[in-house]
């Protein structure tokens, strides 16, 4: 077994016993039981797209600003949000709403607490934390495949057409962007076979000869991985914002595939305390959550000069960094299919085995329908 496929197996191990649980699926999908849904002012019909809308420019949903309003609950509520990281772009959202009291303003108590995937999946199962803002890579999946109550209830964002974060390739002598053959190439990668990144990943490499199973993998520092593709330790990379700003432009280089257009590959889970035994609070955690994309990140954001510098002190970055990359497309919507081909990806990554988990075991819609007044 791969070092990836082990460590997936060693998280779900500790999630069952943790849990006690021996049966697939044990226990409802979803939040507990029909809610009653209401419109929402603010929030029209732009504010729901059909998951099945797999469309590259199709526009993220949104309501005006300020809306969702507060609804904020009869007595204030602590919860725990686990994240890998307060310094990545994609976790803006969370700060910026601590940091405007768009989660006070719900009667939420909220602490970001940094805890890699593997260390909160356990407490996120158990209920020690209350939903962590992470993705559904193989570990929650075998998780919930071996009857863990844990759903993806919210999406992050996607890239912006002009991002080139993903896979580069270092060209060989008569080699181009278009006619590269990645089959048996060594890929220095920070991220390892049981990330979402394995999906856009097969996709990329499937268009150019290659394939999960089909490349070596060399898991890599952050650091290292710019220098190890530069120097020729490794044939290719998978570089993140705004690392690939440096063999962009650069004709020994050529970009080969990213994260999907208008496909968000993560964002909140949550676990039974929010699905079921609060779901009030778990639709206003949502609820703060919405309008604060709708407000701060309804667009291009990085246009507004105060409010980057205002980021970069936040996620303790320095501005120029922020500036150098164009803004993600926050997207609190998730889209249909989505896990099945994660899912696919683990399996031709060997991360995963058996049949795959249904989307309706793992995805739940209807906290963030409530939440913008949508009837699903």
């Amino acid at each position: 077994m791969s070092r990836s496929g082990y460590g997936v197996a060693l998280v779900v191990g500790a999630l069952l016993a943790s849990a006690g649980c021996s049966s697939p699926y044990e226990g409802e999908a979803g939040s507990s039981g029909p809610r009653a849904i209401t419109p929402v002012e603010g929030c029209g019909t732009s504010s729901w797209t059909n998951p099945a809308d797999l469309a590259t420019d199709r526009e993220p949903a949104r309501c005006l600003p300020g809306a969702p309003s507060p609804q904020p609950l009869g007595k204030t509520r602590k919860l725990t949000i686990a994240t890998g990281t307060l310094s990545a772009e994609y976790v803006a959202p969370l700060e910026v709403a601590l940091a405007k009291g768009e989660f006070k303003k719900e009667g939420l108590d909220v602490t970001l607490k940094v805890l890699p995937t593997p260390d909160a999946l356990p407490l996120l199962a158990k209920g020690d934390i209350d939903a962590q803002w992470a993705a559904p890579e193989a570990a929650v999946m075998n998780g919930v495949k071996g009857g863990f109550d844990i759903r993806w209830v919210a999406g992050n964002f996607s890239p912006a057409p002009e991002s080139k974060s993903g896979l580069w390739v270092r060209l060989k002598k008569g080699e181009s962007a278009d006619r590269v053959r990645v089959a048996g190439r060594r890929m220095g990668t920070m991220i390892g076979k049981g990330s979402v990144i394995a999906y856009p990943m097969e996709k990329a490499l499937v268009k150019h000869g290659g394939g999960l199973d089909r490349i070596q993998f060399q898991q890599l520092g952050s650091a290292d991985v710019l220098t190890a593709l530069q120097n020729g330790g490794v044939d290719s990379a998978w570089l993140l914002d705004p690392v690939w700003r440096k063999v962009d432009g650069d004709a020994r280089y050529a970009f080969l595939g990213g994260q999907p257009l208008g496909e968000p590959l993560g964002g909140m889970l949550y676990g039974r305390s929010l699905l079921h035994d609060d779901v009030d609070a778990g639709v206003a955690l949502l609820r703060a959550y919405i309008r604060t994309l709708n407000t701060y990140f309804a667009g291009d954001y990085k246009k507004d000069p105060a409010f980057v510098a205002e980021l970069a002190k936040l996620l303790k970055t320095d501005k120029a960094v922020l500036e150098s990359t164009p803004s993600l497309r926050m997207d609190w919507e998730i889209r249909k299919g989505t896990t099945g081909r994660l899912q696919s990806a683990y399996a031709a990554a060997g991360v995963a085995k058996g049949d795959p988990v249904p989307e309706s075991k793992v995805v739940d819609r209807a906290l963030y329908a409530e939440a913008v007044g949508h009837e699903p």
